[in-house]
């Protein structure tokens, strides 16, 4: 029996504050992640926005089951991140299915490399 590695990322799963504004939104030497959501007009100036942009790539896409590791299972989810200048970024969403207590946890987003 084939098992379905596809799920939905819960609505009440966490999207870490520290994340946004210590993490995606800060320039970085590396890993940056704030040059290509500033794209879409992402600033430190209003974190919510792209909180709620990740929220519904979530909330509109499935899952697609990735890893595991001693801290869980990874799934990715790939979606538009719809900027608040209009602007669309076609990401990638990373979230864990945390081992401890099954609660999802986003993890980062990276640009989608187009094939």
């Amino acid at each position: 029996m084939q098992r379905d590695f596809r799920v939905k990322i819960p609505a009440e799963a966490v999207i870490p504050d520290e994340k946004i504004t210590r993490y995606l939104l800060v320039q970085r030497a590396r890993n940056d992640k704030s040059k290509f959501l500033a794209q879409a007009g992402f600033t430190t100036d209003d974190p919510e926005a792209l909180r709620a942009a990740i929220q519904s790539i979530a909330e509109a896409g499935e899952a697609v089951e990735d890893r595991s590791s001693e801290y869980g299972v990874f799934h990715q989810v790939i979606g538009e991140l719809v900027g608040v200048n209009g602007v669309t970024l076609s990401a990638v969403t990373i979230w864990l299915q945390r081992q401890i207590d099954g609660k999802f946890q986003f993890i980062t987003l990276k640009p989608l490399k187009k094939t």
